[in-house]
């Protein structure tokens, strides 16, 4: 085990490196820092004025280099003007304290600073991934056990009728986007001249204009069930879908094995031979995929997010790739691609716990 992880940490090290590497130059390709500079100084700058502005503000230089200084492998950069003014990544970070480090890039929490927000982007990432993570929680709990249920349900007795009907439902949520499901709530649940809301009214059992929140905006400060029952929905259907599928699919395999045929023959209760024999062996392939909604979950709320206004990391991606924001962009690369790299250790480890057969190698 312990081969096994001090292998995978250094691929994952290594995995981190190039992916940062490939964001990190496609984000600072002279023609995004050109925009950067002409939003940040003025659009009418001219071109000599861009390149000066380019190299003021650190982006100028060898792109190896850059790279290193943004990690925190190389020292900051440093420029002092006609004025005797000194300017660089530490020293305007840290101007603060007095003095500034050799060396402040991601490694030693230095994440820059957001040109979108005006304010570090450890900050910016900071709250909008305690917003996603508590969607993310909501989702987990509503989407994991209903679809781990619906697939069981359906495995266990294959081609009965509560199969057929939990497939369709399972194979229609899983074919309906979350923009599609997420404006079908919408028009059902939150609309004030359509769906149950005027109905409800009507009938005296609804005091407020709608049954829920159009937005999620109100529950960046408070959640409740009427203003995040939707957003948590619209994502939920999709991945019940999808995981209640491949639950399906590991169950109808399992419970046709030999060992579940022989406790069926000695006499034991249907009930107690898929709960002791055929759950845990099922429950192998939809852990890899229940593991792997959390990088979808991070990167895949995006739709959600701006349907809802919920100001999340989704939300924030796209107002740093709308406003050109290289570090927020980068800030944003580095958090996703930590997630999907420790979720998939997570699953490799978690094989051996479901199944002592299986041995890491």
């Amino acid at each position: 085990m312990l081969k096994f992880l001090i292998r995978r940490i250094s691929v994952m090290i290594f995995t981190a490196l190039v992916l940062t590497f490939v964001v990190f130059f496609l984000t600072n390709l002279p023609p995004n820092l050109e925009k950067l500079a002409r939003s940040e100084g003025s659009v009418r700058m001219t071109d000599d004025a861009v390149a000066s502005w380019i190299v003021e503000n650190g982006h100028g230089g060898p792109l190896l280099g850059r790279y290193a200084e943004w990690l925190g492998l190389a020292p900051g950069w440093t420029l002092t003007d006609e004025k005797g003014v000194t300017r660089g990544r530490c020293i305007d970070v840290y101007a603060e304290a007095g003095s500034a480090p050799t060396f402040c890039g991601i490694l030693q929490g230095n994440w820059g600073i957001s040109t979108f927000a005006k304010e570090p982007v450890g900050d910016v990432l900071g709250r909008s991934l305690g917003a996603t993570g508590w969607l993310m929680f909501w989702v987990m709990m509503v989407m994991v056990p209903a679809s781990l249920v619906i697939g069981i349900l359906s495995g266990m007795r294959e081609g009965a009728r509560t199969d057929r009907v939990l497939s369709v439902f399972s194979i229609a949520s899983t074919a309906t986007p979350e923009y599609v499901s997420g404006v079908i709530l919408l028009a059902v649940f939150a609309s004030v001249n359509a769906g149950l809301s005027p109905l409800l009214r009507d009938w005296g059992l609804l005091s407020d204009r709608t049954l829920f929140y159009g937005t999620a905006t109100s529950a960046m400060d408070k959640i409740t069930f009427w203003n995040f029952a939707l957003p948590v929905m619209t994502i939920a259907l999709y991945g019940i879908g999808y995981i209640s599928r491949m639950t399906r699919a590991s169950m109808t395999e399992v419970m046709t094995q030999q060992y579940i045929r022989t406790a069926r023959l000695k006499g034991v209760r249907f009930r107690d031979v898929v709960l002791r024999h055929a759950l845990r062996n099922a429950l192998i392939a939809p852990f890899t995929v229940i593991m792997l909604q959390f990088p979808w979950l991070l990167n895949g709320v995006v739709i959600t997010e701006l349907l809802f206004n919920y100001k999340g990391f989704g939300w924030t991606l796209v107002q740093a790739a709308g406003n050109n924001d290289i570090d927020l962009l980068l800030g944003c690369s580095v958090v996703a691609v930590l997630v999907v790299l420790i979720t998939q250790l997570i699953s490799d480890i978690g094989y051996v716990f479901l199944n002592p057969r299986i041995r890491l190698a």
